[in-house]
């Protein structure tokens, strides 16, 4: 009765010890934390010797080991997961206008501003500060990228404020202080302040010159002179800044004011939140609608002279859209790099298939030539000489607009790598991908950018010599490259003579001034296998390049053994 029955194996009575090997995890990487992600990156690191930063390396090393710890890069899922909430009154019916965020938020701006990413190059000027404080916010907004947008402002802000010397006395030292305060109180009871922008009204969008707001002046009206603002703003982001520049009409036309939340006696400015965006990406920071009821500002920079007078913020701000999505491509590269090395599909690793290879390689590419364009700018803005001023002119529309068109795009591409875990919200990758548009949209989207570049070639012809005369650094080193940059050239003579036609192709104008200069900037400092494959892939091929469709006789072992920040 108790004996055993044929056929049947003895496991087949011990459930307990079988059951638990279907949970067992195989073939799984790593989760990507407890690494340095400065001395994981080489090209990072020979880019801040190279443009002058090589002095702040320690503190870089320190920041990257930072940004690496699990428990840095947890803050960055939490304060997104958890959305900031709007509150117009507090509970006694008071008109409050606060908005209320997580703390892993505010724990992700205070490490910003006590590393002085809101102003180091403001406080000690000079060989390299620019350089040292992108790479800084490189690291940290690969963590994070949305609570960037007050820390960048807060550092765009300066030389606009700086134009009205007394609103300055009062203001930079709060702005330069390395400490966060994010309590809702006037800025008279702070040691430090946040600063805003608020251009964006919903009949101008970019047009800004359409912009309805009306400032009136209280009594003589002028520069550094109170005023009242009525009108909406459709866009006023981090609306828990302690003030913000603001455009408005005065009889004069549109100027720039510097407009606080609270009023010098402690109550509160008539500026009332209408609503938060719904956004797909950014999620951790806060966008808002608003209402300027008679709001108190002061005027800053020449009457009638708003758009020049924030121009600088802009290009600023600008500037850091390159370093967040530079900074975005190199996190979406190395998650793709991480998991394909420690993951194996059909008998091999994927990092060692030829397919994977062309992906992974060409992915490391794109980062390596956004990231090294933009610690160029870099170093442009450390340089007083003029000639690094005329260039700056024309690589910054062309590098916000190429460096931030290229990113959404990448993330797919890297998220795909992944597969089906990289679409989990679990997984930074969806992050990345919302994120990636943004930095494409905001500041000025790519039309608006070409049209720039243009502008600058037409009213400052010099500048196009100066952005070529770099490009051409690298003559005579490729062939592809040299005859990419004559057809340019060409090509710039032919159109410029037709204004409506050069403005019809200026998208491909513009693109090719990008690659021509990140071309040039990889010849002449990354490893031939790196500037052999962006410019037979990029400056050689026809048409638009694919991630994935690097051309034969490429080395992407070598690209690849570049890049990853294997743990």
């Amino acid at each position: 009765m108790n004996a055993k029955q044929p056929n049947t194996p003895d496991t087949a009575f011990e459930p307990d010890r079988w059951l638990a090997r279907t949970h067992e995890v195989l073939n799984q990487p790593p989760a990507l934390e407890n690494y340095n992600l400065f001395l994981q990156d080489q090209t990072l690191q020979e880019a801040v010797e190279r443009e002058g930063a090589g002095w702040a390396r320690q503190e870089l090393e320190a920041f990257g080991e930072l940004a690496g710890r699990p428990e840095t890069i947890e803050l960055g899922f939490l304060a997104n997961a958890n959305k900031p909430e709007l509150h117009t009154h507090d509970r006694f019916g008071h008109r409050i206008d606060e908005v209320r965020f997580h703390p892993a938020y505010h724990e992700l701006m205070r490490l910003a501003m006590e590393h002085g990413l809101h102003s180091s190059p403001w406080e000690k000027p000079g060989p390299g500060a620019h350089v040292a404080r992108a790479a800084r916010y490189y690291l940290h907004t690969q963590v994070e990228a949305a609570h960037g947008c007050p820390i960048t402002m807060t550092f765009a802000a300066m030389p606009s404020i700086l134009k009205q010397p007394d609103l300055a006395s009062v203001w930079a030292p709060k702005i330069l202080a390395r400490e966060y305060d994010p309590r809702n109180v006037p800025d008279s009871e702070k040691q430090s302040v946040t600063i805003g922008m608020a251009m964006t009204e919903k009949q101008g969008g970019s047009d800004v010159r359409a912009n309805t707001t009306h400032a009136y002046p209280i009594g003589s009206g002028g520069p550094g002179q109170p005023y009242e603002l009525v009108g909406h703003k459709w866009f006023v982001s981090a609306p828990m800044c302690d003030a913000y520049l603001v455009l408005a009409q005065t009889p004069v036309g549109l100027s720039c004011f510097l407009m606080p939340r609270w009023r010098p006696d402690g109550s509160k400015n008539p500026w009332q939140i209408q609503r938060l965006k719904n956004k797909m990406g950014n999620v951790a920071n806060a966008s808002s609608e608003v209402e300027l009821r008679g709001a108190l500002a002061w005027m800053v920079g020449e009457e009638g002279r708003g758009v020049p007078t924030i121009i600088e913020m802009v290009a600023m701000t600008r500037f850091d859209c390159m370093i967040g999505s530079s900074s975005g491509m190199r996190q979406a590269a190395a998650q793709a790099l991480h998991h394909c090395h420690h993951r194996s599909a059909f008998g091999a690793r994927l990092s060692e298939q030829p397919l994977m290879q062309n992906v992974l390689a060409d992915l490391a590419l794109e980062s390596e030539a956004a990231m090294t364009y933009t610690l160029r700018i870099a170093r442009a803005l450390d340089s007083n000489d003029e000639q690094e001023k005329l260039f700056l002119r024309l690589a910054t529309p062309v590098g916000k607009y190429w460096i931030c068109k290229r990113t959404p795009n990448h993330a797919y591409e890297a998220m795909e790598c992944i597969g089906g875990s990289g679409v989990m919200e679990d997984c930074i990758m969806p992050r990345l991908f919302r994120e990636s548009p943004v930095n494409a949209i905001w500041e000025g989207s790519g039309n608006v950018q070409c049209l720039d570049t243009l502008r600058a070639v037409q009213k400052s012809p010099e500048s196009l010599d100066a952005f070529m005369a770099e490009v051409s650094l690298a003559r005579g080193s490729d062939r592809h490259f040299d005859q990419f940059v004559d057809a340019l050239r060409e090509d710039f003579g032919h159109l410029t003579q037709d204004p409506q036609q050069v403005a019809f192709q200026a998208r491909d104008l513009v693109d090719r001034l990008a690659l021509s200069l990140q071309a040039s900037l990889l010849i002449r400092h990354a490893p031939g296998a790196v500037a052999d494959a962006f410019c037979r892939s990029r400056l050689a091929s026809q048409g638009a390049h694919s991630i994935g469709t690097l051309p034969p006789g490429i080395d992407a072992g070598a690209i690849i053994k570049r890049a990853p920040p294997f743990v």
